[in-house]
């Protein structure tokens, strides 16, 4: 698939997503550029949020140059009706790795404050199994050795994300070579590391919908 063509489909995608926000309501926000492109047709629709809650600064930035007012999840009186986000990787259980863009913490913190989870994607991030993508893992600094030797552990091959800190202000490592059969389990697992921060399975709070774009049109996904 082209640039192009992968662009075109994030359009597509981002457009069905913009269909299911209530107008009037308090949205939370993913990162990423299929995320981007749907505050840019968020704006361009004319839907007027309440506020919204970013997963990140580069998210807050983009909708608050759109003129869209930007809340901390401190300023909730209950849970947001419904939080939007993209995907390194989905599959038909719509369990999910995300985290590419080094916003996971956040990501898993803010949807974790929505009654419903959208994950907005291409075709291109559907797979069997969960793994192919590398699965990033927020740490502390100081306990990267020891993280890294509990990875290995696992099956994992951990490589430190050079130069990036995440809003947050911890390094990445991104976990190579794991097969991950049981979403659930190997979320649970990582979340018991000593060091680890986040980890970038979302299996535990999955999404609710997922919509796929391909060539073909725009496709709704639901897990039972």
């Amino acid at each position: 698939m082209t640039i192009p063509d992968q662009q075109a489909l994030k359009i597509a995608v981002a457009k069905a997503a913009v269909a299911e926000v209530r107008e009037g309501t308090i949205l939370g926000v993913g990162t990423g550029s299929t995320v981007d492109c749907f505050i840019d047709e968020l704006a361009r629709a004319g839907v007027r949020l309440a506020a919204a809650v970013s997963s990140s600064r580069r998210t807050s930035a983009r909708l608050e140059s759109l003129g869209v007012r930007v809340i901390g999840l401190e300023a909730l009186k209950e849970p947001m009706d419904l939080y939007i986000d993209g995907a390194d990787e989905i599959d038909a259980r719509l369990c999910m790795i995300k985290g590419g863009g080094g916003a996971l913490t956040q990501e898993k913190i803010v949807a974790s404050a929505a009654r419903r989870f959208i994950c907005i994607v291409d075709a291109s991030k559907r797979v069997e199994i969960l793994g192919r993508f590398p699965l990033p893992c927020e740490v502390i600094a100081s306990a990267i050795t020891p993280v890294s030797w509990a990875i290995r552990a696992l099956g994992g091959e951990p490589v430190l994300r050079s130069g990036v800190l995440t809003d947050n202000g911890h390094p990445i490592l991104d976990v190579r070579g794991l097969q991950i059969e049981d979403p659930e389990a190997m979320e649970r697992t990582l979340n018991q590391i000593p060091g680890i921060v986040t980890n970038g399975i979302f299996a535990l709070r999955r999404a609710d919908l997922a919509l796929v774009a391909s060539p073909a049109g725009v496709v709704r996904l639901q897990h039972n």
